[in-house]
């Protein structure tokens, strides 16, 4: 009995232990992005009397900003994530008929589809979902994809603290840009809101790069059921070249539809 006692204290101790890392490993909570990006003006429609405008043109409006500012929510549980992002949106000016001298009005008009993106944390690959809704019907399609290697790392030594965590400085070469990386270890799991730009071990809470910035605003780690962050097995597999090309049909065909109607 004695020996026994003196384990006791022991044994309930590697059990702490062996708990408090199960409980890490399994935690689970939310993290949002604001998202700034520099708008090309090539991909932006500007309908006047039912007339798609091109920059360059006399009537295409000066005041469109330089930059988009969206928001992005990741929520994780266990080894899987599901990314969450503010809808692509599409935009109109109209102005009165023949040319009335009316005030130009902008309307903003949600994607005609839905796109999530769910991350497998523990294989490192991505499955993205697009939900395309037209003429009464509604299809769901997927492909999937691992994580692309990083390379050209430069770690530093500079810390701050973002969203309440210590990060750690890097720069990374990508796309013909230098991006600067902050990212923290101090969460049980790797993640990069950028695929290519992805640590290899630590979260990363804020990227900055020339056409684009990532910055997280908030960590909040509460429950999350782990089937709320996994891809349903419904939808219709495709490779990520097919579903580009449905993505921006579905964008053209909108397009479209929306030209027809401010021209009647």
């Amino acid at each position: 009995m004695k020996n026994v006692a003196k384990k006791l204290p022991i044994l309930l101790l590697l059990a702490g232990l062996f708990g408090a890392g199960s409980a890490q490993a399994q935690a689970s909570g939310q993290i949002q992005f604001e998202v700034t990006k520099r708008i090309d003006p090539s991909q932006i429609r500007v309908v006047v009397n039912g007339q798609v405008v091109k920059p360059g043109s006399p009537d295409f409006p000066a005041d469109i900003p330089e930059t988009r500012t969206t928001s992005m929510s990741l929520a994780f549980a266990g080894s899987y994530a599901r990314e969450k992002r503010e809808s692509g949106a599409l935009r109109t000016m109209t102005t009165a008929v023949n040319g009335g001298g009316g005030i130009p009005q902008t309307t903003v008009l949600k994607a005609p589809f839905e796109e999530i993106t769910y991350v497998d944390l523990a294989g490192r690959a991505v499955a993205t979902v697009l939900t395309v809704s037209k003429d009464n019907t509604t299809t769901t399609y997927r492909t999937d994809a691992p994580f692309v290697a990083p390379s050209g790392w430069i770690l530093s030594s500079q810390t701050r603290k973002i969203a309440g965590y210590t990060c750690h400085k890097a720069t990374v070469p990508y796309q013909k840009d230098t991006y600067t990386v902050w990212y923290t270890t101090d969460l049980p799991f790797t993640y990069s809101p950028v695929r290519e730009l992805m640590p290899e071990k630590g979260v990363v809470l804020q990227l900055e790069g020339e056409k684009e910035q990532y910055q997280a605003t908030k960590v909040d780690l509460k429950a999350v059921a782990e089937t709320e962050v996994r891809p349903a097995g419904t939808a219709q597999l495709v490779t990520a070249a097919e579903l580009k090309d449905l993505r921006a049909k579905a964008q053209a065909d909108f397009r479209q539809r929306m030209i027809e109607g401010e021209g009647r």
